[in-house]
């Protein structure tokens, strides 16, 4: 063990866990007892010195555990580099705090703890890494998610570790042993979803517009999430851009760039040459953007505009879905 910690990060969940792993490994040592100090402006700092110095009633080694959501110690600063340079057998400080700037990390007490103890900072999971850090979560459940079905979990949890976690925990329940896939999580949602979402996109492919808006209509009425409306429409343009590079190359192989496509069917594959393909991939992640906050406009009005272009019904555009 060394005698002091730092874990600083903005992912609650890896947070939490790589603090969890070293109150784990201070219990192993013997590390019986646990004091926890919350540190906010008015804490006393002389309050965690006498303690440190302080012998205890119920333990020979201790564990000192200070939550420091802002991490800036202020007037305890020079009391955190020195107790980071004080090596005592008895006791091991844990420091949990949020993001740590530049500036901060370059302070003394910080730097005392990096070269006495042990820094530990966490870093956010890549939107693109995401997949793979749910697959290697699930192999801790000893489930299998199927490629498509990470994804679409991904696509669903928008980022939130905590919420994947969540989702994979109950997934892994109702696989009762067998792999996660695509039909899983979309019960998990709801079984009238199941389908509908599929006949929403194959509709909207095989340009059956007047379906392919009642049940987007249907779909909005029962609360399934646009994300999954999104997922599957998206599922079925790759398909069509895949279909229409194999006719270009005369090839008969799926391109592996796009895994996460469908096989269109008949009908869709008829309009092939017709449909703006690349427009409706734009017009897809403006839609994407849209349900994500992160451009202005309503979710349902981008969604029934890029299903109604889809389907043939309207123009291709970005700024469908967009407000003034």
């Amino acid at each position: 063990m060394s005698g002091i910690y730092l874990v600083s990060g903005d992912e609650p969940l890896l947070v939490a866990e790589a603090a969890d792993a070293i109150r784990a490994a201070a219990r192993a040592a013997g590390y019986a007892d646990r004091e926890v100090f919350f540190i906010d402006r008015s804490f006393s700092w002389d309050e965690l010195r006498l303690a440190s110095q302080s012998l205890s009633l119920f333990a020979e080694k201790r564990l000192f555990e200070l939550r420091m959501p802002s991490g800036k110690p202020d007037k305890g600063a020079a009391l955190l580099a020195a107790l980071a340079a004080q090596s005592a057998p008895d006791l091991t400080y844990l420091i949990i705090t949020d993001k740590l700037d530049r500036k901060t990390s370059d302070t003394p007490w910080v730097q005392a703890i990096e070269k006495h103890g042990a820094w530990v900072p966490i870093f956010p999971v890549e939107s693109a890494a995401l997949p793979a850090w749910l697959r290697a979560r699930a192999k801790i459940l000893q489930v299998e998610v199927e490629p498509e079905a990470s994804q679409l979990i991904v696509d669903r949890v928008e980022g939130n570790l905590l919420a994947a976690r969540q989702e994979l925990t109950k997934l892994a329940l109702l696989a009762n042993g067998g792999p996660i896939s695509v039909d899983l999580v979309l019960r998990s949602v709801g079984d009238s979803a199941r389908y509908d979402v599929f006949q929403l996109a194959e509709a909207a492919a095989a340009g059956d517009a007047a379906r392919a808006l009642r049940v987007l209509l249907g779909l909005k009425s029962e609360g399934v999430e646009p994300t999954l409306i999104l997922w599957a429409l998206l599922r079925e343009l790759r398909g069509m851009w895949q279909a229409r590079e194999r006719e270009r190359l005369r090839s008969s192989a799926r391109g592996s760039p796009w895994n996460l496509a469908a096989t269109p069917s008949a009908r869709a594959l008829a309009r092939l040459k017709r449909l703006p393909l690349a427009p409706l991939l734009l017009q897809a992640s403006h839609t994407d953007r849209v349900i994500k906050g992160l451009s202005p406009g309503d979710a349902w009005s981008a969604l029934t505009g890029l299903t109604g272009a889809f389907a043939g019904a309207l123009q291709a555009s970005t700024e469908s879905g967009r407000v003034g």
